[in-house]
């Protein structure tokens, strides 16, 4: 077609062509409303006004909606080619655009730059964006990187006898630089822990950036991180650059160049138990059995959903926002992204075998052409995590406190009349009890999670134990391999007599005594959920506050009955406590304010400043270095984190210096330092103040009247999402009395285990996740792209269960 005619062609629809402009984002990768992408069969249509995307079934409707005619088409073709400068086989990318033109499906192929009136001229390498011949291995950044081969000669420099730092001697915390192969530490943290920092020193004197942590490296995949970026990354051929430095990462043993996992062996067994490694799985397919990409220590938010989905009260949920979305086209901002997760998990369509042709293809080549099944879910991901410090990172979270953030975010935006959080709602019934006075106060608040303890002194192998701590020691004093791992065996019951047994309530205030005495508190089931979640606490902290992980196995039943932890209130006999708060001691002299100095000094070793560390005490109450902890967490990008601590000045305050907590300053307003107090964990001043009103200046219940009404946070999202949700009951909501209260669907208390994630890795900052599903009558293993039917699923060894309840 001549250029004038080509012109001619598309002025009709000048005003409906919008210029990509600085900042706009140009969603070329994968479909609004499905998976599709440039590599699906149909490709993906961009519109040129919103610069959405749409797969072949949605352009349709977009069309029709819309009226917007003109779409840029994309479509990726791969072609497998022989790259001889790396010595190897690899895949060829080939990016085909076209614009297209609705109604008639006019089509005009790109580029043709010269061709196009100038309008559309400046938006099209801004939309397109992709180059012609991509060949893997010509890009470094890590995102889609392809790592230079790398020299063998460099295997001498390593120590045989177990890999230590080639500067310190260090041998925790390592990494091993994927350029040179040097063996390096890492950086030093404020905890003590980690390194001397040489992993960093030697990128900036060299600038070889990519790094892999030794000690994650598994079967199907291991920790990568750029100093350039300064951020973990992805290397999709791991293994092919370990193996030309001796490691073999699929079998994890001596190669022939000499190299052995010494210092990881014990935390190798943990990843092949938990991922079934060693043993052939055979891949499932079809509804339900949707993999899920990794993005970069995104495990956590695949094998949560992964579960989620599985729940029959979210797939009748998603199937109502999708019935929704396909009547009424909305702006994108409402784009349905947890409809398009959930039928990008359950329709099948990104879960399909491959043809015998493939098959075979696959079974003969050691190497073979990339599928596109699965998902990924990075719009979800961007969508949910949005505000959020840690979520929206690429560094790695713990699946409890993910699990209880989707909880809340469905809690604020349900779909319909039928909110599918309730399933897992539940009242706890807590009883406090002065041990002088006998007295006692039942209260109710709203749980989604129950937390077992790690019972330790019930181990049934304790001998085994006591020999295997003597060995490892040896060991280590003699810098040998240590020995085989052996886990603390930890019977269920012991967990569940843990849970039930009274725990000590510290600083208690007697309001029979008005005044401090010893109390107790146990926690009871006032209502039964639907689906029961229960948690078992293997993350905690070590008596020099460093985080720690409980290795420990614990017999989880298939079926549970826990109906003798039903709450029975208030029994005859029993005398409640007055309603009496506690009264607050304001010093005259700001100066002699009464502050835990043992916390702030636990605080100042871990390397904070000393005054941030005194203000974290005194703003959460002197409740002790954990609570501090979290508040430091929350507050340390603040431009005044280490100034010295400024007390609010008191109004109201009497001459006395004290005040009784019903007392309200001048102009009927609550206590000043109550509303500091409120206002340093995150909440916005008028939010504080309106819960003390309510609450008859409370404290502790103002606190909770503002958890329970996540509505009126929704303004300004409380920095309070960072801290430990475990320190604020999780997220826990008051059931209020004479209010309707939440919704609960109690019933009996038996249960039958469906689901359960498990957690490989030292820590929550790092590892990995993968969950494991019973499904039509088998266990079948999600680890992000790989679903396969479970041969011998690890029930003993997993962090959160999920029961549903047995009908009667």
């Amino acid at each position: 077609m001549a250029a004038g005619d080509l012109g001619e062609l598309l002025v009709p629809y000048m005003p409906t062509i919008r210029v990509p402009k600085s900042g706009d984002r140009v969603y070329k990768t994968e479909c609004a409303f499905s998976y599709d992408s440039p590599d699906s069969e149909g490709g993906l249509y961009v519109c040129m006004n919103t610069f959405l995307g749409f797969g072949r079934e949605h352009i349709e409707r977009h069309y029709r909606k819309t009226g917007q005619c003109v779409y840029l088409h994309l479509k990726r073709h791969v072609r497998e080619v022989r790259l001889v400068d790396l010595n190897g086989d690899d895949f060829e990318y080939e990016d085909e655009a076209k614009l297209v033109l609705f109604p008639d499906h006019y089509e005009i192929s790109l580029p043709n730059i010269e061709e196009l009136p100038a309008l559309v001229t400046p938006g099209w390498p801004c939309m397109f964006g992709l180059s012609y011949q991509v060949k893997l291995g010509i890009i470094l950044r890590i995102q889609n990187c392809f790592l230079p081969y790398l020299f063998l000669s460099f295997l001498a420099s390593f120590s045989c006898s177990g890999w230590k730092c080639s500067k310190c001697d260090l041998r925790e915390n390592l990494w091993l630089n994927l350029t040179d192969g040097s063996v390096l530490c890492g950086k030093w943290f404020f905890d003590g822990s980690g390194g001397n920092g040489h992993a960093v020193e030697h990128y900036k004197e060299t600038g070889y950036p990519l790094a892999v942590k030794l000690g994650t490296i598994t079967p199907d995949g291991a920790d990568v991180y750029s100093f350039d970026e300064e951020e973990p990354v992805l290397d999709p051929h791991i293994a092919k650059h370990l193996a030309h430095f001796g490691i073999d990462m699929l079998q994890m043993q001596v190669t022939e160049n000499g190299l052995r996992d010494n210092d990881i062996k014990p935390r190798v067994s943990e990843w092949e138990v938990i991922q079934e490694s060693g043993v052939k799985l055979k891949p499932m397919y079809g509804p339900g059995y949707t993999g899920m990409k990794n993005l970069g220590n995104s495990c956590y938010l695949n094998a949560v959903m992964q579960i989620i989905f599985s729940i029959p009260e979210f797939q009748r949920a998603n199937l109502s926002v999708l019935y929704l979305f396909s009547h009424v086209f909305l702006p994108p901002h409402f784009l349905p992204y947890r409809a398009k997760l959930g039928h990008g998990l359950l329709s099948g369509q990104y879960s399909k075998p491959p043809m015998k042709s493939e098959l075979i293809e696959q079974v003969m080549k050691e190497e073979h052409k990339p599928q596109h099944n699965g998902i990924s879910p990075r719009m979800f991901k961007a969508f949910i995590s949005k505000g959020h410090p840690e979520f929206s990172s690429n560094r790695q979270q713990d699946a409890q406190e993910f699990f209880l953030h989707l909880i809340n975010l469905v809690e604020r935006n349900p779909v319909g009349s039928e909110n599918p959080s309730d399933v897992f709602r539940f009242l706890v019934e807590e009883r406090t009890q002065c041990c002088q006075s006998r007295k006692v106060r039942y209260t109710e608040r709203v749980d989604y999670i129950m937390q077992l303890p790690v019972a330790m002194e019930a181990a049934t192998n304790k001998d085994e134990l006591i020999a295997y701590e003597l060995k490892r020691r040896e060991a280590e004093a003699a810098r040998r391999a240590p020995p085989e791992l052996v886990r603390a065996k930890i019977p269920f019951s012991a967990c569940l007599q843990a849970f039930s047994e009274p725990n000590n309530v510290e600083d208690f205030w007697s309001s029979a005594l008005q005044a401090k005495s010893a109390g107790v508190k146990t926690s009871r089931f006032a209502s039964f959920p639907e689906y029961l979640v229960v948690q078992i606490k293997k993350f905690t902290f070590g008596l020099d506050w460093i985080p720690k992980k409980l290795d420990v196995s614990v017999d989880m039943p298939d079926f549970l009955d826990i109906n003798h932890l039903r709450a029975t209130g208030l029994q005859p006999g029993e005398e409640e406590l007055p309603d009496i708060a506690p009264p607050i001691i304001i010093p005259d002299d700001p100066k002699a304010l009464d502050i835990d100095e043992s916390s702030v000094m636990q605080l100042a070793e871990m390397g904070f400043p000393l005054e941030a560390c005194r203000k974290a005490v005194y703003y959460t109450g002197n409740l002790g270095a954990e609570v501090a902890f979290n508040w430091i967490i929350a507050h340390m990008e603040e431009p005044d984190f280490a100034e010295p601590l400024v007390v609010p000045a008191f109004v109201g305050a009497t001459s006395s210096g004290a005040t009784g907590l019903g007392a309200v300053g001048l102009d009927n307003q609550p206590p000043e330092e109550m509303v500091a107090i409120i206002i340093s964990m995150g909440f916005q001043r008028n939010l504080a103040i309106q819960a003390l009103k309510a609450t008859n200046n409370n404290l502790e219940r103002a606190l909770e009247w503002i958890f329970s009404r996540p509505e009126l946070e929704e303004e300004s999202e409380p920095a309070l999402d960072v801290m430990d949700l475990e320190n604020h009951a999780n997220a826990n909501i008051l059931a209020e009395t004479g209010s309707e209260g939440p919704r609960i669907k109690d019933g009996p208390g038996r249960y039958e285990l469906f689901g359960f994630i498990s957690h490989m890795g030292t820590s929550t900052m790092s590892g990995h996740y993968v969950c494991h599903l019973k499904k039509e009558g088998r266990w079948v293993i999600y680890n992000d792209l790989r679903v396969c039917a479970s041969e011998r699923p690890p029930k003993d060894q997993g962090y959160i269960y999920f029961y549903h309840r047995i009908p009667s």
